[in-house]
């Protein structure tokens, strides 16, 4: 079969052993093959096989001839092909030497093994996987709080769970539960009219707990296919003066305050991280404007810290609240919850320190207190078991020294 857009001939395709299911490897994806190269008339130049390794390379990236990206992408796992490739697809005029003359036709013999797509999971935790199906157009793919519009589709475990036509949203402020933060980081990495194929798991969709009202169980990897049909992206932050980001830290702040009473703290966390990123090197404000901005990053710290309590990540909660402290040093929030934090990781001496500081700022706090309680108890029951701990540990050496007497030796 002719595999060329112009069906010129360029790149013959004959398969040799059939592979296994529907599906072929797209755009972008790392693709593992075996492969032997020969000239026309049979003679060897190449072969992984020889060498006993597999080649890997990314797919329709320029990074092999031009017949591999197009051969391989027509293939299925496990099949074997012959690739008869012509000049203008291999090596051209040139050639490569010494092993390839010019204007050579070659001849590939490849089994394609596997394929795994690009990850573009923003922790390269390999939580999103992207595999591209239309090509897009253009450079550009959408920011944070871009105004974009999508077709897209879900699939587990094989099975449609929803599709959506012309859904419209701002990237990072739609509280749609279907809009999760996956959803809205693969968009970032698309361009425009691009389609494409995204496997995410529970951590970028519903997490541990799914989501009963879309069918959805818990810890599930879900498969999207979307499709970017227009997007308008937000004002960068370096093209803004500081009135604006002024503003726009406000919107931030507040978005996120709504986001985190619904319980959609990923996106509240983005939304106060948001803040920080307008505002925390900011140096050009005075006056009431900058009164303003410490109040706005004090706030962000503080709600970040909270957003991290949720989360699970106390050292992060330790480190938003140390910076909230150094723009108010009587923050009983920052206080408090940099206690719990040290609470969470069993640093009750630390945690006790801090409850205290917030017991001095407010008297009547009766969380602050009760925790406080709770940390002491804690701290009681690790001496008791220090306690124990020694007293087996010198009960063990009275008994050695013991026998030591009774035998008669020093």
């Amino acid at each position: 079969m002719d595999l060329t857009e112009d069906k010129d001939g360029g790149i013959l395709k004959e398969i040799l052993r059939e592979g296994e299911g529907d599906e072929r490897p797209s755009k972008g994806d790392k693709v593992t093959v075996h492969y032997v190269g020969t000239l026309l008339d049979g003679t060897p130049f190449d072969s992984s096989r020889e060498r006993g390794d597999k080649f890997v390379f990314d797919l329709g990236k320029g990074q092999v001839i031009k017949s591999w990206d197009v051969g391989v992408a027509s293939m299925r796992k496990g099949e074997l092909a012959r690739l008869t490739c012509a000049a203008p697809y291999a090596y051209g005029e040139q050639g490569s030497p010494p092993k390839i003359p010019p204007n050579a036709t070659l001849v590939f013999e490849v089994e394609l093994f596997s394929w795994a797509g690009e990850d573009v999971s923003p922790g390269k935790d390999g939580g999103i996987v992207k595999s591209t199906l239309v090509d897009g157009s253009g450079f550009q793919s959408p920011n944070d709080y871009a105004s974009v519009t999508i077709n897209y589709s879900v699939k587990y475990d094989g099975k449609p769970l929803f599709e959506e036509s012309a859904v419209k949203f701002s990237i990072g402020e739609s509280d749609d539960v279907k809009i999760t933060v996956g959803l809205e980081a693969a968009v970032k990495k698309m361009k425009l009219k691009e389609k494409s194929r995204f496997t995410m798991s529970p951590k970028y969709c519903y997490g541990k707990d799914g989501n009963k009202e879309l069918s959805i169980p818990g810890d599930s990897t879900l498969v999207y296919e979307i499709e970017l049909t227009s997007f308008e992206k937000a004002k960068a932050v370096y093209e803004m003066d500081g009135g604006e980001k002024l503003e726009q830290a406000e919107i931030r702040k507040s978005k996120g305050t709504d986001f985190f009473k619904k319980g959609l703290v990923e996106k509240a966390q983005t939304n106060y991280n948001a803040v920080l990123e307008y505002l925390d090197s900011e140096s050009s404000l005075e006056g009431e404007e900058q009164t303003k901005r410490d109040a706005l990053v004090l706030a962000a710290r503080l709600n970040l810290a909270a957003c991290e309590l949720k989360l699970g990540d106390n050292a992060k909660v330790i480190e938003h609240c140390n910076e909230a402290l150094t723009i108010q040093g009587d923050s009983t929030k920052a206080f408090f919850r940099r206690g719990q934090a040290l609470q969470k990781r069993k640093d009750y001496s630390q945690a006790v320190e801090d409850y205290k500081r917030v017991v001095e700022l407010e008297p009547e706090n009766k969380a602050a207190k009760s925790q406080m309680a709770v940390c002491n108890k804690e701290i009681q029951k690790d001496l008791q078991r220090e306690k124990k701990l020694y007293a087996s540990m010198f009960s063990g050496i009275s008994k050695k020294d013991t026998k030591v007497g009774e035998n008669g030796q020093a």
